[in-house]
């Protein structure tokens, strides 16, 4: 009787064993399956998801297939059970076990928003507007509210955001964008206005800030923008009217239509640097970092001129005789266009 026992007990043993190893191995079979998608997938995963809530999604998004042994995963795999609400990116030829511990990590996607060097601010609204993935806390707000929830005293909010890309998680609000942004800017013209040139004739950083802006609208040449500062320098120290013309063109705002007529040049506005002494009130557009250390750290020249080349860069002139010169060839080169 002993006997039977002992056998009848090794039997069951043996049969659980086997059992086991089945089911561990449908397991296996079942985390090992291929996630079916062709491209990269971002999946959003609500607050509170449990682990088969995360399986649940995926299959119901025909990513993987439903097998009896998803509902043992969690006693097989508790380091799986974790997961983390967020936004994730699942890539092609990913396992389902490699796309839960995607979810388990936290790491959540990243999303990319660029603002190009030498935009506005209205763009800047703009763009952040048409962000689907952001949270948009700015809309129907004026400039001077934007500004208050900033904490940014100049009410006037052009040229006080670093022109880069920003990373971000869904979610996020657009006006984190814009405080992460300002930060930026904040830290690169404190340090660019600690080493400047001695004896420039910018009083504070913010009129640095504003002459960044110009150089930056005046060149997109990188080899340009000291001798672009320079020049801009010299006709301040020389109390010479910049006559820039993008600042003809912010101060038309709306009403520019893509060219400059000489009536524009006499139009009294504040940014018309034709007719005002010295720099416009505030920034033109968004600088970026190169702009704002060349407009603190100018090129040592005798420059007061410059006008396009024609070939994507400027002719520099030193008196109005060959700076005439070099618009004339200039304006040859276009009618032979």
């Amino acid at each position: 009787m002993i006997k039977k026992l002992v056998s009848l007990v090794f039997t069951l043993l043996a049969l659980a064993a086997v059992g086991y190893f089945y089911v561990t191995k449908q397991v296996d079979v079942y985390l090992s399956q291929p996630v079916k998608i062709e491209s990269e997938q971002l999946v959003t995963v609500p607050s509170g998801t449990s682990l088969n809530g995360a399986l649940a999604l995926m299959t119901k998004q025909g990513w993987i297939d439903a097998q009896f042994a998803e509902k043992l995963v969690r006693r097989f795999h508790p380091e799986l059970t974790q997961i983390k609400a967020g936004t994730y990116q699942l890539m092609p030829k990913m396992t389902l076990v490699q796309a839960l511990q995607v979810l388990v990590a936290g790491k959540e996607h990243q999303f990319a928003i660029t603002f190009v060097e030498g935009s506005r601010f209205s763009e800047w609204l703009a763009i952040l507007q048409r962000n689907e993935h952001l949270n948009h806390q700015l809309t129907d707000r004026s400039e001077a509210e934007i500004a208050q929830q900033l904490g940014i005293e100049p009410q006037k909010l052009e040229g006080l955001f670093l022109a880069e890309t920003y990373h971000f998680t869904k979610g996020a609000s657009d006006l984190d964008i814009l405080k992460r942004a300002h930060r930026k800017l904040q830290v690169i013209l404190d340090s660019a206005w600690a080493t400047r040139q001695d004896n420039l004739p910018l009083k504070t950083p913010y009129d640095a800030l504003i002459l960044a802006s110009i150089i930056e609208k005046e060149t997109a040449v990188e080899s340009e923008r000291e001798r672009i500062a320079s020049v801009f320098v010299n006709r301040l120290n020389k109390r010479m009217r910049l006559q820039t013309d993008p600042t003809v063109i912010y101060g038309m705002g709306d009403t520019y239509d893509g060219n400059i007529r000489k009536k524009d040049l006499r139009a009294p506005t504040p940014y018309n640097t034709y007719v005002i002494n010295g720099l416009p009130p505030t920034p033109i557009a968004m600088p970026g970092e190169a702009s704002i250390r060349a407009a603190l750290n100018p090129e040592q020249s005798a420059y007061l001129y410059f006008v396009a080349s024609g070939n994507g860069g400027h002719v520099f002139s030193k008196n109005l005789t060959d700076h005439n010169r070099a618009v004339r060839a200039y304006l040859k080169q276009l009618r032979q266009q």
